[in-house]
């Protein structure tokens, strides 16, 4: 449970516009649908990635980094690392067995032939789109244990998107079917809270200065 009289006590360091954006950017933010990027080599590509979930209103991504384990590039990312919560794994065999566990559907980003098409691809429970390096694609741990597989068209010679590309286009889209729908796609309340603490931290300076006075005033 959130301390709600530690975010009270917090908010007071805050101005009203920022506490007030906070609450309206949460009211968009989903979990019902989550990306996960294999193994990227271009630290950029994966800031960007984390851009694009921020933009579009994704509150959560996972980065494998089995191989590729780096630090996300501020200039790329904006900030957005700061709103979107990221989870590390060091494998793809981690990765999916956690996502299962937390009831979502494995679908694979792929130019195969058997892949669904983008305007096609119907939203029926928790989605995790899998994002792979911008040679190789994902590997295949990832594509034998997909439970679906997505792919954007294209008419050009080019066989694929750069994976930033990729995940800006696919995640407008199908954001844009989640909230045309009637799924409860939103943060529940608590979790509403929980990032707004976050934030609210994130925003002041001097935080650990302000909660040690919190502590020893309570």
């Amino acid at each position: 449970m959130v301390d709600m009289e530690l975010l009270a006590y917090l908010e007071e360091f805050i101005s009203e516009n920022r506490k007030q954006r906070f609450i309206d950017v949460l009211t968009e933010r989903t979990d019902y649908l989550t990306v996960a990027i294999e193994d990227v080599y271009q630290m950029h590509n994966t800031s960007a990635v984390v851009r694009s979930c921020e933009s579009f209103g994704v509150q959560t991504a996972h980065l494998i980094e089995a191989k590729n384990g780096q630090h996300l590039d501020d200039e790329i990312a904006m900030g957005a690392q700061k709103w979107v919560d990221i989870n590390r794994y060091q494998n793809s065999e981690q990765a999916i067995a956690s996502l299962r566990e937390k009831g979502y559907k494995i679908v694979a980003t792929s130019p195969h032939a058997d892949s669904s098409l983008l305007q096609d691809f119907k939203l029926d429970g928790k989605t995790a789109l899998f994002f792979g390096t911008e040679k190789s694609g994902l590997s295949d741990y990832v594509l034998e244990n997909a439970d679906a597989y997505l792919k954007i068209p294209m008419v050009g010679f080019t066989e694929s998107l750069n994976i930033s590309v990729s995940a800006a286009i696919i995640l407008q889209h199908l954001t844009s079917q989640l909230k045309a729908s009637d799924v409860a796609w939103m943060l529940t309340e608590e979790e509403m809270l929980e990032r707004r603490l976050d934030w609210t931290k994130k925003s002041i300076k001097s935080i650990d200065d302000i909660l040690e006075r919190y502590k020893s005033d309570n």
